[in-house]
């Protein structure tokens, strides 16, 4: 969810301090039609510009954001992480976007958002609010975290199931509050970006889809295009 902001201006992130997560900037313009999609990745954002702190839900398809100028903050959590913080089961934000004030109090959302309106370093205090918020939820579930690596890595959700020791009905209903969907969705967003990150490196479509996990290659191309609204080729293109 990093291309948040939604423009060609200018986009960095790092690491986060927070386990797993990552911290992103984007100087945004207001040009007409320069909106880029947000493409899924099975994560969850908590977003700040000016007076506003916001989160994007968990994508099951391409978001096109309206173009707005100005200066976006983001930290863009691991997959299953950000309920616990957020104090709200993924799946109610599926594909929203929604004030923070709409999860937490209004008045700490008044006063965060103040915090880091005032900060001499907007991101840094961006990501002391989600480390502080971490600390309060305590550490991540390993449930989670060993689903997010064995879906992650191409296994199917049958092999994923039985190396929890779950059935495909327990790690379903596990899924939906983590991840805003159940494994099967998250398996495929997460072959989408696996196939993303090969195809960026320059290796060619047929082996991209071989060693992402696809059919072949009309498969990874009908998956890209049903994901994120566009070709392939239009998708690395812009990218």
């Amino acid at each position: 969810m990093a291309e948040e902001a939604g423009d060609q201006g200018e986009y960095r992130e790092r690491p986060s301090r927070l386990t797993g997560a990552v911290v992103w900037t984007r100087t945004a313009t207001a040009a007409p039609g320069d909106a880029r999609p947000v493409l899924p990745d099975g994560c969850m954002d908590l977003l700040w510009t000016e007076g506003r702190l916001f989160v994007a839900g968990p994508d099951t398809r391409a978001y096109v954001p309206t173009a707005a100028g100005g200066r976006y903050v983001g930290l863009r959590f691991h997959p299953g992480t950000a309920p616990a913080l957020f104090g709200v089961p993924a799946h109610e934000l599926r594909d929203r976007r929604v004030e923070l004030a709409d999860l937490w109090s209004a008045a700490t959302v008044q006063r965060l958002t103040g915090r880091v309106d005032g900060a001499r370093d907007p991101v840094a205090a961006l990501e002391e609010v989600a480390m502080e918020r971490a600390d309060e939820a305590g550490p991540p579930d390993p449930f989670l975290a060993e689903v997010v690596r064995s879906l992650g890595a191409g296994a199917s959700v049958a092999a994923t199931a039985k190396a929890l020791g779950v059935n495909a009905r327990l790690l379903h209903r596990r899924s939906l509050p983590a991840f805003g969907y159940g494994p099967k969705t998250l398996a495929r967003v997460l072959r989408l970006q696996r196939a993303l990150a090969l195809a960026r490196e320059g290796l060619p479509y047929a082996d991209t889809a071989a060693v992402a996990g696809f059919a072949d290659q009309a498969h990874l191309a009908r998956d890209v295009k049903e994901l994120t609204g566009l070709p392939l080729t239009a998708l690395l293109g812009g990218s």
